[in-house]
């Protein structure tokens, strides 16, 4: 599988969480806001093969105390259960029309408080 598949697997994954938390991208285009990736990470320790089944979990890495900011940990699984791939995301939102950064609504403060938490989990501090 081309390497750049593995983050386009993770991706799909953080949507179809949002999607089970309720947050459609419909959703997300009507409050104007959107996810911005500000670094993306991953590494590679086990190849998987075109068309082999794969596991994806998702953990809650770190996040701000207004969600403004947030690290996703993403684990992808080959076939037979080894460890394939690691990748660390961290990223923000973004104001759809002034293509400024965000502070979301509560209503999306409460989007990763479903998400398993990472053992090396840590608040965000913004500085000001």
């Amino acid at each position: 599988m081309r390497h750049t598949a593995y983050n386009d697997y993770a991706a799909e994954v953080r949507v179809r969480y949002f999607k089970q938390q309720g947050f459609t991208i419909q959703d997300f285009a009507k409050d104007n806001l959107g996810p911005i990736l500000f670094n993306e990470n991953t590494s590679f320790f086990k190849e998987i093969h075109m068309g082999e089944d794969i596991t994806i979990d998702l953990f809650l890495q770190a996040v701000s105390s207004k969600s403004e900011r947030w690290k996703l940990q993403h684990h992808i699984y080959n076939e037979s259960g080894k460890l394939a791939a690691e990748i660390n995301i961290y990223g923000a939102w973004i104001d759809l029309e002034k293509r400024k950064l965000a502070t979301p609504t509560e209503k999306f403060h409460q989007l990763f408080s479903a998400l398993e938490k990472t053992t090396d989990f840590e608040e965000i501090i913004l500085k000001k």
